[in-house]
């Protein structure tokens, strides 16, 4: 087998987080941690590629090509399964060239990267984008930007199972929701489709509005009977927008837990949750699942203003 199945990665440990905020208010919080899965290919990067991983080893092909930015946490975990595993990985990079952490390592694992442009890469969801490039690389599988729409989806609901199989060890009978970061609504929608309308999915937008994520989030779930879930704004005026209060909240809950963040999607989404516990958003007693999306590499990128 070319590709990796889905078992290759072991389980994510789920963990009672203790802070202060968290205590004053009744909530309790259980961080799952796909950040610690593997070294190199984690978060929920690894679930959303999953899916397209079988699309792409029944299609035969012999490798996946992908977008992303510099600092890509889904291009960085593409690369380095294929270079774990053995396949061959193209990366479409916004912008022009340019070197940065996670790009440097896409290159030592082996990916071929062409640099698009800023219209280039707009033009991404264009219909006829992907022509030029199945024509240079026929034997490549193409995978959407952050390894999105259906496939991706599909492929982090099994995320649902991992908690519950977990839920006894911390002492919970159960859960009231979800709480992660989107970028892409990839993630959230496979947690809306694995709870059919059980439990709600809180979804906080590192994103701007006009990246258009809630329609891609009704894209991927509009054949679904019962959707419980919620878009909020934790963007702080703009994608990768890092400002003094955020970094100083990263810095304290690092402190006060141990659990590692970084500013573009787990920080952000952990800083709305106690805004919105708060704000009185969560009754007391509530028990909530916050998911560490990993991308902890991408915070090489902002290592000065830590």
């Amino acid at each position: 087998m070319l590709f990796p199945s889905a078992a290759s990665l072991t389980t994510a440990s789920l963990q009672h987080v203790h802070l202060d905020w968290l205590t004053a208010t009744g909530i309790e919080v259980a961080i799952l941690r796909l950040d610690q899965i593997d070294p190199l290919i984690s978060g929920n990067k690894w679930f959303k590629l999953t899916e397209h991983l079988k699309i792409a080893e029944q299609s035969g092909a012999k490798g996946i090509i992908s977008l992303g930015g510099a600092h890509s946490n889904h291009l960085h975990a593409l690369a380095a399964a294929g270079k774990r595993f053995g396949f061959a990985t193209v990366g479409l990079l916004r912008g022009h060239p340019l070197q940065t952490p996670t790009v440097d390592d896409l290159q030592a694992f082996g990916m071929q990267l062409h640099w698009l442009g800023y219209g280039g890469y707009r033009a991404r969801h264009d219909a006829g984008f992907w022509l030029p490039w199945k024509e240079q690389y026929p034997d490549l599988h193409p995978v959407p930007e952050g390894g999105g729409g259906l496939a991706g989806a599909l492929g982090c609901m099994p995320l649902k199972d991992q908690v519950r199989s977990q839920l006894k060890a911390l002492g919970w009978s159960g859960y009231d929701g979800w709480w992660l970061a989107c970028g892409t609504g990839t993630t959230l929608a496979g947690l809306v489709l694995a709870e059919a309308g059980e439990h709600p999915v809180y979804g906080a937008l590192a994103v701007p509005d006009d990246h258009g994520v809630a329609q891609q989030v009704e894209k991927i779930i509009e054949q679904t009977g019962e959707a419980a879930y919620e878009l909020i704004d934790a963007s702080r005026g703009g994608f990768a927008k890092v400002d003094p209060l955020l970094l100083e909240f990263i810095e304290q809950t690092e402190q006060a837990s141990g659990v590692p963040l970084e500013p573009l999607y787990t920080g952000k989404a952990l800083l709305a949750l106690k805004q919105q516990v708060d704000a009185g958003k969560f009754a007391r007693g509530a028990r909530l699942i916050f998911v560490h999306t990993g991308g902890l590499q991408g915070r090489r990128g902002f290592n000065s203003q830590f």
